[in-house]
């Protein structure tokens, strides 16, 4: 058993390379297997009137002042390619527009993401599926139909993929996890399924790790009160550390399906059964 686990950087490095370095030194340093960011091409993903908005932000007082502070560009990311390929961890993105998409080939990263906000974005999983690089498919929001025909598009393009679990609220509340979900979707699409989880705290995570998760997905932040709609639903880089170490835990106590004498029992059976008549 084995669980891939991604540490989800998103909009929370606030658009400082300075921060977003010191989440990959984190992220690598707990063991995760890889960083993942958000890209967005502005004017293509929101109206003109939604830009147009008014937001106070550190970057302005308008909403398109506020997400092009949260965007990085063509060098950035080279820099972020650069550091990653240093600290030995793998990157990608999910894209939330066919521009991005295509914006993100030049990198070559091993991974693809869909978002559950692109779920229903057809043309932009036709791109991400042509790549045919493995892909983690977020579920939050989505009814098993539009699953259905995410899974169709990818098997189509006989592109290897594997669905997240996913509640879109932030944060999650306890109540809504339904981790059970987690079977339904292996059942149904005979795939493996990972949990891409915003809540507080870490024991939904290391519950999704126990039934079977094969990937697990927790936005990352310095500090859960800086600046940003996502840093609630972050775990601070303690409670990383401690989800990581209880991830690799889970996986060695889960051991095999096959029920033997351990050798550690052998002992104590001779100490114990004063009588073996069977």
């Amino acid at each position: 058993m084995s669980v891939f686990v991604i540490a989800e950087i998103g909009i929370n490095h606030n658009g400082s390379l300075e921060i977003t370095k010191q989440l990959i030194d984190e992220a690598a340093a707990a063991g995760c297997d890889a960083v993942k960011f958000q890209k967005r091409t502005i004017d293509k993903v929101y109206t003109k009137e939604e830009l147009d908005k008014p937001r106070e932000s550190p970057w302005g007082t308008t909403n398109r002042q506020q997400k092009n502070g949260l965007e990085f560009d063509k060098s950035d990311y080279e820099e972020i390619d650069r550091y990653c390929k240093e600290k030995n961890i793998e990157w990608f993105a999910s894209a939330w527009d066919v521009d991005s998409q295509i914006f993100m080939r030049q990198f070559e990263c091993k991974y693809n993401k869909v978002a559950s906000a692109m779920l229903t974005h057809r043309e932009l999983l036709e791109a991400i599926a042509s790549e045919k690089k493995h892909t983690f498919i977020s579920t939050g929001m989505s009814t098993l139909d539009q699953i259905d025909e995410v899974v169709k598009i990818f098997k189509e393009h006989d592109c290897s993929f594997e669905l997240m679990h996913c509640n879109s609220t932030y944060p999650m509340q306890l109540e809504d996890a339904n981790l059970r979900v987690m079977h339904t979707l292996q059942t149904r699409y005979g795939c493996n399924v990972g949990y891409s989880g915003h809540e507080t705290g870490i024991i939904i995570s290391c519950a999704a790790v126990a039934i079977g998760a094969s990937s697990l997905e927790r936005h990352i932040t310095l500090d859960r009160a800086m600046y940003g709609s996502d840093q609630s639903a972050s775990l601070e880089i303690v409670g990383l550390k401690k989800m990581m170490q209880y991830v690799r835990d889970i996986i060695t106590a889960m051991g095999s399906p096959e029920k033997k004498v351990m050798e550690t029992e052998v002992p104590i059976a001779a100490k114990l059964r004063t009588v073996d008549t069977l």
